[in-house]
């Protein structure tokens, strides 16, 4: 009989665990988790059918309730094992000691995450820009890490710490809306008042334009005298589905700022260097320009087309199209699984 108790038992810090206990124990682990899983599926599960505004309250609780479950579980678990708690402060010392060789970044991103989810300053859905240049809107909080997923579609883990230890700039964190300025140049002797109304077309062509008149109405403002343009920017206040699409939305409202130009006929300026030729090889002027292949070539007005795309096609705004049917698009891609 002590024999057979022997492999029936196990000794932990001077304790004895019966193989039963241990059985118990990790089935009560598993139960635990499961239990956490179904709570908190059943939580997204019922904030789908609430409104959206609090999308970010029932996510947080969902983690948290999962979290408590979690720890609910080990507790009884050490209890069922008969691990007094004097115990288990030696225990809690030697993972301690764990922590602090090995463990250290995984439980400092534990912590992080736990502070995001009470502190509120990031949310799932959030467009943020991190010190390390990755943008994009945050899908995920889990453990140890965010998931953050680009406008390209593409996923990034960035760790939890690194929101909590570093620079964040959240762009939807106060309110959605935001101010977009668009630089743009033209020739010298361009009338300001032209430009000023070829920006304001353009500004009003592209349906991101959050509004037209009031305290928030599109604003060309002449920023700068370049070496060889007048520089202005187009201010414009974008609307909430414009404002996780920075880079195609600029693409957007330059695209329609190089057309309104081009009606108006406003010159676009770049660098340039006047080179004269006197004399070549005996010739001069016009014939010294034909030797060196300077003859005027004939200009076209209208864009030739490639083979199988229409001049229609070639004058669509694209970027206005990506920006658009992005959010219709884009699959859904939030699950119920993790921790």
């Amino acid at each position: 009989m002590p024999s057979s108790y022997a492999l029936a038992a196990i000794n932990v810090f001077d304790v004895s665990i019966s193989l039963t206990a241990a059985v118990t124990a990790a089935a009560i682990l598993v139960a635990a988790a499961v239990i956490a899983f179904i709570f908190r599926a059943a939580i997204l599960r019922y904030s789908r059918r609430q409104d959206n505004t609090h999308a970010a309250t029932w996510y947080t609780l969902s983690r948290l309730v999962t979290y408590a479950v979690i720890v609910v579980g080990v507790l009884i678990a050490i209890t069922v094992l008969g691990v007094p708690l004097d115990r288990f402060a030696v225990l809690a010392g030697a993972l301690g000691v764990g922590l602090g060789f090995g463990l250290q970044t995984l439980f400092s991103n534990f912590v992080s995450g736990i502070v995001l989810l009470l502190d509120k300053s990031l949310k799932v859905g959030d467009f943020v820009e991190l010190e390390s240049g990755v943008t994009g809107e945050v899908r995920d909080i889990k453990i140890r890490a965010t998931t953050v997923v680009t406008n390209d579609n593409i996923d990034i883990l960035v760790p939890n710490s690194e929101f909590v230890s570093g620079r964040v700039v959240n762009w939807t964190h106060r309110e959605v809306l935001r101010r977009l300025r668009v630089p743009f140049g033209v020739a010298y002797g361009t009338g300001k008042e032209v430009v000023k109304k070829a920006a304001l077309e353009a500004a009003a062509s592209v349906p991101f334009t959050l509004d037209l008149e009031g305290p928030r109405r599109p604003q060309v403002w002449l920023s700068e005298f370049g070496a060889s343009s007048l520089n202005f920017e187009l201010v414009i206040w974008l609307n909430p589905e414009a404002t996780k699409k920075p880079i195609a939305v600029t693409a957007a409202y330059n695209w329609a700022i190089h057309s309104a130009l081009q009606r108006h006929g406003i010159e676009i300026p770049f660098p340039q260097r006047d080179l004269n030729v006197r004399s070549v090889f005996g010739l001069s002027d016009e014939e010294a320009r034909a030797a060196l292949g300077f003859a005027d070539q004939p200009e076209s007005s209208e864009p030739t087309p490639s083979k199988g795309v229409s001049v229609d096609d070639a004058r669509d705004n694209d970027a206005i199209d990506d920006v658009s049917g992005d959010a219709a698009d884009m699959p859904d891609r939030s699950t119920d699984e993790g921790i």
